[in-house]
């Protein structure tokens, strides 16, 4: 199964996308959409939007993860985020693609074992987990620690369509 991760942002949006076969996360691609600050906010979600569209066009990922908001350090970061992510799972939906959602916690301690991890020790975690030296911005990484998070907990997601039947 093809995951992309999405680490999303109003500056930069982090993409990555890892499948998993025999027991073993692949490296497929990943990357990051940059806007430009000194767009208007519309642009910018635009421009992230038009990016992912991209994104799944060209690899077709089966299912998405992203990272859910639980707290920002202002209500205007929240705000900004909230929409960066709106335009992520608008362009998943689009694509008729099943979306799934990780608070940061899950995704720091489904990766390295603790919910305390910081943005070095995912890193290189993700590279470890990815069997390569990752030398990617950390938006890109993050995104990829979500997409293994989704990997990682993907037993339980079918276990829980099997009961929804």
């Amino acid at each position: 199964m093809l995951v992309l991760g999405i680490d999303p942002g109003s500056r930069a949006t982090g993409y990555g996308l890892v499948n998993q076969h025999r027991g073993r996360y692949h490296f497929i691609a990943a990357g990051v959409i940059k806007t430009k600050p000194r767009n208007p906010v519309p642009t910018r979600l635009a421009t992230i939007y038009a990016g992912l569209r991209e994104v799944i066009e060209q690899h077709s990922p089966e299912e998405v993860s992203i990272e859910s908001i639980f707290r920002h350090k202002s209500s205007e970061s929240a705000l900004r985020l909230g929409q960066a992510r709106g335009v992520a799972l608008l362009a998943a939906a689009q694509s008729e693609l099943p979306i799934y959602e990780y608070n940061a916690m899950t995704i720091k301690k489904s990766v390295t074992g603790t919910g305390r991890a910081d943005k070095t020790q995912i890193a290189r975690v993700v590279g470890m987990l990815l069997g390569r030296t990752l030398d990617l911005p950390a938006d890109a990484t993050d995104a990829l620690a979500i997409a293994i998070t989704h990997i990682a907990h993907g037993r339980h997601h079918v276990a829980v369509r099997r009961q929804d039947r």
